[in-house]
């Protein structure tokens, strides 16, 4: 067209160079508009998070230090209807607060607080599922008490299953469209299920360590986000069978003396993976939270131990601290995720690792103790496995808010 245009003028002998101003304005005129739709949409995804600093996205989060803080809880047990009464430990009775005066620092970044908001429209329209057993339940009843500021949801539970059960919840955020879920499976792949009617903790759970739990496979095929954790329940007695037949076990003669048999965690792992990686139609994002350590002192669990500190250990404290199994399942859920996350990718599936176990082992303040169930109940064992609402728990999801952002850059 500008070829037609010059030699029209060209033949009518109008000067060189008279056309530049037209065409200047011309094109100023025609990229305008695009230029300020670009402009709109750069400044919407750094609104959202989307987009960060190159110091940001690659700062590794995981790495860092309690360090005091002035501000207030995201909510507290009078505000937040979804704490369970195990972890509602200022309704048991729990006086001291100091050790909600603490956040997370990363060496190298800040780790923003979190945005409620800024979540809801992320998720927008989306769906997320945590697979595991009650440790995880307790990362999404801080989830739903951290949205609860600006959103509360509908339970839905009932469209699911015949039974108020307490080891499955749905809850959809109408306004976002919005769906998250606790699917229970503390071993992730399908077991004899004796605990349900057994708590002695001595007779031996059937694990079928290549069978996945259909409690969760039938499920999540059209979730957008599913997030792992567990290992809690890997240190029972336990009988491992693949292809119908028993391979081996853990614990089998002396519950106290027998070493672990870990070989029944690191399948069971795999097996998940393997699952949800080839799993027909899913399309999402797949979240491991690393293991959450206990805390118990001055014995075990069932030996009168407990976890009476009020304040976060140091990096110093904290390397002292060896909890049963935990530094032997860590590494096997971090090769596992790795194998997975690897093989995933090539299915265009994306992973991510949220790495608390360090982060958390500092936070033996932060658990129950005596303060998960009413004080005048007969009671004697303490909980140090779970944690607090509010507490130190609330950080997983900020470490979530800022997984499920890196992803859409």
């Amino acid at each position: 067209m500008l070829e037609v245009l010059k030699s029209n003028y060209a033949a009518k002998g109008i000067p060189k160079g008279a056309l530049a101003l037209p065409l200047t304005l011309l094109v100023v005129v025609l990229f305008i508009p695009l230029i300020m739709n670009l402009h709109e949409s750069y400044s919407n995804l750094y609104d959202d998070g989307s987009l960060e600093s190159t110091e940001n996205l690659t700062c590794d989060v995981f790495s860092g230090n309690w360090v005091a803080y002035s501000g207030r809880p995201y909510y507290d047990n009078e505000s937040c209807p979804f704490i369970t009464y195990k972890q509602n430990c200022f309704m048991n009775g729990r006086p001291d607060r100091d050790f909600l005066k603490w956040r997370w620092k990363p060496d190298q970044c800040e780790l923003p607080l979190f945005d409620a908001k800024k979540f809801l429209k992320l998720v927008r329209g989306k769906s997320m599922a945590f697979v595991g057993d009650s440790v995880g339940r307790n990362q999404m009843e801080s989830l739903l008490c951290l949205l609860n500021s600006v959103a509360r949801p509908e339970d839905i539970t009932d469209r699911y299953t015949l039974n108020d059960d307490k080891y499955f919840k749905w809850w959809f955020y109408a306004h976002y469209n919005f769906t998250v879920v606790i699917l229970w499976s503390p071993f992730l792949v399908k077991s004899s299920e004796k605990y349900l009617n057994d708590t002695s903790f001595s007779n031996a759970e059937n694990l079928y360590l290549d069978e996945a739990d259909e409690a969760w496979t039938t499920h999540i095929a059209n979730f957008d986000y599913v997030i792992f954790s567990g290992g809690q329940w890997f240190f029972r007695p336990l009988t491992f069978y693949e292809k119908g037949r028993v391979v081996g076990c853990q614990k089998c003669h002396n519950v106290t003396t027998d070493p672990l048999n870990l070989y029944g965690y690191r399948n069971a792992l795999r097996t998940a993976f393997r699952t949800v990686v080839n799993l027909k139609g899913f399309k999402g994002m797949v979240i491991l939270v690393t293991h959450s350590p206990n805390h118990f002192e001055n014995g075990a669990w069932n030996k009168g131990g407990g976890c009476n500190r009020t304040m976060p250990m140091t990096k110093e404290e904290s390397a002292l601290v060896k909890p049963y199994g935990l530094e032997e399942i860590y590494e096997i859920q971090v090769e596992e995720f790795r194998i997975a996350e690897n093989e995933g990718r090539e299915k265009g599936l994306r992973f991510g690792l949220m790495n608390i176990t360090g982060v958390m082992i500092m936070r033996a303040d932060g658990h129950p103790d005596k303060y998960g169930h009413n004080l005048d109940a007969n009671v004697k064992i303490n909980d140090c496995v779970h944690w607090c609402m509010p507490g130190p728990i609330d950080t997983w999801n900020q470490f979530l808010l800022r997984l499920i952002t890196i992803p859409t850059f």
